[in-house]
């Protein structure tokens, strides 16, 4: 009889802290805000003060999350519009309905100025990496204790 698999101890370590940081310095925060709020800091150049922000779903025609924020030049305003992606309504789409749009934006409005594709994809791209990087210093500061 074959035996399961073992986890190394650094493996089974690195997914329980995995499990308890998550992706976002705000576990309750859905990931279309969290790529929409990075997206516009790396743009800006620097984090803004985050002055609020919407999530609004309409059905096929998409979704959209807005954020309003202060920088350094005043007042401004993003908005990230995302697409259906669900083929059927499921349980998970039913209960939560942000669930059945896409995890990627098709465009960003940031003060006015439209962001598409390939720039958009860059951008993305580099949020993603980001995200990445904050991943990994959580999970080193939490293996340490700190």
């Amino acid at each position: 009889m074959l035996k399961p698999p073992r986890l190394s101890p650094v493996c089974a370590v690195l997914m329980a802290a995995a499990a308890v940081l998550g992706c976002s310095d705000n576990p309750r925060e859905d990931v279309r805000l969290t790529l929409c709020k990075d997206m516009v800091t790396l743009e800006l150049g620097s984090v803004p003060s985050w002055q609020g922000s919407e999530v609004r779903t309409r059905g096929r025609q998409g979704a959209t999350v807005t954020v309003h924020f202060a920088a350094a030049d005043g007042a401004g305003q993003a908005r990230c519009d995302y697409r259906y992606d669900a083929v059927d309504d499921t349980a998970l789409t039913l209960a939560n309905p942000i669930e059945a749009y896409s995890t990627s934006p098709s465009q960003l409005i940031l003060n006015g100025r439209t962001i598409t594709n390939p720039e958009l994809a860059q951008l993305v791209k580099r949020a993603m990496q980001k995200q990445g990087r904050e991943f990994i210093e959580r999970t080193g500061k939490a293996l340490r204790g700190q």
